[in-house]
C-alpha cells in the first residue's frame, strides 16, 4: 500500500489511529482471555451495551452475514453466554439476549479499563472535558457515517 496519503497527517489524527490500533489489540487480548473469537466478544458487549436484538440487527451491528450471525449465535447459546427468546407479540420474532454470567464476566473484564478511563476523564478541568467530548462526538459521527 503506498503511504504517502497518509504522510503528513496531523498528530491528533495519529493519536486517534494509535487508540483504535490498541482497541483492536486490546479486544483481541479480551477474547482470548475469555476463551472466545473476537466476533463472539464483540456479540456479547453488543447485547450488553444495547440490550436484547434480533439476529439481523446483530449480524449489522458486528458488519458481517446473517448466516455468520446464526452460527455465532450457535455456538455463544451452546456456551451459555446467550439465549434466544421467542417475542410474545409476534412468535415469528426471535430477540438474542446475554445471559447474566456473560455479563459479570464481561464487566470483570472491562471493568478495569472502562473506570481507568472514566478517572482519567473525570480528572479534567471543565473546559478540558468539554473539548474532549466534542471531539469524540465529532469522530463518532464521522466514524457512523463511513459505516452506512
Amino acid at each position: 500500500m503506498d503511504d504517502r496519503p497518509f504522510e503528513g497527517l496531523d498528530p491528533a489524527t495519529l493519536a486517534v489511529r494509535d487508540l483504535i490500533g490498541g482497541s483492536r489489540r486490546l479486544v483481541g487480548r479480551m477474547a482470548q482471555r475469555m476463551d472466545m473469537g473476537v466476533n463472539d466478544m464483540s456479540a456479547i458487549g453488543e447485547l450488553v451495551q444495547h440490550g436484547p436484538m434480533g439476529a439481523s440487527e446483530l449480524a449489522d451491528r458486528l458488519g458481517i452475514r446473517t448466516a455468520s450471525v446464526t452460527l455465532l449465535i450457535d455456538r455463544l447459546e451452546r456456551a451459555g453466554h446467550v439465549r434466544r427468546v421467542r417475542d410474545t407479540a409476534d412468535r415469528r420474532r426471535v430477540t438474542v439476549s446475554v445471559t447474566e454470567s456473560a455479563r459479570a464476566a464481561s464487566y470483570a473484564a472491562w471493568a478495569p479499563l472502562v473506570l481507568a478511563i472514566d478517572a482519567y476523564c473525570a480528572s479534567l478541568p471543565e473546559p478540558e472535558r468539554a473539548g474532549v467530548l466534542i471531539f469524540f462526538e465529532h469522530l463518532t459521527g464521522v466514524v457512523t457515517a463511513l459505516t452506512r
